[in-house]
């Protein structure tokens, strides 16, 4: 690929840059110490319930605000797993967004692929719960698109189009200088590849090599993307070798 030919870079954000499954797992331990210190199920088991509840829940309410998908996730995780929640840990849960630590190569990569091009977040999150997780990213974004200001939930494709035309109103970047980059076939390659979007998978958790899906929900099969990397530095030196 020539990497040189962009000049927009669009990136999820949990997943990719941010480590919500270490975050996910972790929060989920004051529902597990409220119920006597009793974990019914592993983390991979919670991680893939989790995806499955979060995706129902967006698909259903598109325009609910994420900390409230996550609350509202929190209460049927408790519900399947036959523990007993409270308004209080299910908010907790939501908060805990907050906390959730970035990987250890974004923001260096981050910065390095600043020097290149612009950057640009799409995101199933809320405004204020990106802020959090900025801090931690050690860049200033360029334009930040959550699924609060469009209205729905990725992999609606309606959150690629949107994204197509915030940068070329803001940028004047036609379809073909922007890169979408994302861990999640799901949520990300699959719809933006349908959009037309040149796409870079990071695949964090090692899928193609028979890893496990974590937090994404599964699908019958992986899309195939324009290029695939285990890791965002690997992404950065692309770059800073064009």
């Amino acid at each position: 690929m020539d990497f040189s030919r962009f000049k927009v870079i669009s990136f999820d954000c949990y997943g990719t840059l941010i480590d919500w499954e270490t975050g996910i797992w972790d929060a989920l331990q004051r529902l597990f110490l409220a119920n006597d210190g009793r974990a019914p199920v592993n983390r991979a088991r919670a991680l893939a319930d989790f995806a499955e509840e979060e995706s129902r829940v967006e698909r259903e309410n598109p325009a609910m605000r994420y900390d409230e998908v996550l609350a509202t996730v929190h209460k049927a995780l408790a519900t399947r797993w036959g523990l007993i929640t409270t308004p209080g840990l299910d908010e907790a849960f939501a908060r805990s967004i907050a906390c959730w630590p970035a990987f250890t190569d974004s923001a260096e990569a981050l910065r390095e692929l600043k020097r290149h091009c612009r950057l640009i977040i799409l995101s199933n999150v809320h405004n204020a719960g990106f802020e959090h997780s900025a801090r931690k990213l050690g860049v200033e974004f360029d334009a930040v698109y959550t699924a609060e200001l469009i209205g729905s939930y990725k992999p609606d494709t309606t959150n690629f189009h949107y994204l197509l035309r915030a940068v070329k109103e803001a940028f004047d970047c036609p379809p073909e200088a922007l890169l979408h980059v994302a861990q999640s076939p799901f949520h990300d390659i699959a719809p933006a590849k349908e959009t037309g979007i040149t796409t870079v998978w990071i695949d964090r958790y090692g899928l193609a090599d028979h890893g496990g899906w974590g937090a994404t929900p599964r699908l019958s099969h992986l899309p195939q993307p324009d290029a695939h990397y285990t890791a965002l530095a690997e992404l950065a030196r692309e770059f800073s070798t064009a």
